[in-house]
């Protein structure tokens, strides 16, 4: 099995996909500093079009998504202000060869997180 990192966004105040969020992914380097590794828009179905890494790219260690949900709420002239700029997620690969796959669900007042298969 291939090792990856996959994330959809649901947007739960509309009930639908968010679609033209920005997604970062960055990985924690030895010297501490948080490295940008890939970045993405989410598509019509809230999905990513690819992995923001997949197979030999994927190392074990610390990584952190960036959802850029505050432009997200800006651009869709979202009626409720959101007190989100950016959604920091951050977790742990200790076996590059397993899928994570950690979704987001985001209103303008919350967000959450689990990780999803």
């Amino acid at each position: 099995m291939e090792g990856k990192v996959t994330t959809h966004v649901l947007d739960t105040a509309l009930g639908k996909p968010a679609h033209g969020l920005g997604v970062e992914l960055y990985r924690l380097q030895p010297a501490g500093s948080f490295e940008l590794i890939a970045n993405a828009w989410t598509n019509a179905d809230g999905r990513l079009d690819e992995p923001l890494v997949s197979g030999a790219r994927l190392e074990a260690g610390f990584y952190e998504l960036r959802f850029r949900v505050g432009d997200y709420f800006e651009r869709i002239a979202s009626p409720v202000p959101t007190i989100w700029n950016v959604v920091p997620i951050a977790f742990h690969v200790r076996d590059a060869a397993q899928h994570y796959h950690i979704p987001l669900l985001i209103a303008p007042g919350a967000y959450s997180t689990y990780r999803g298969s």
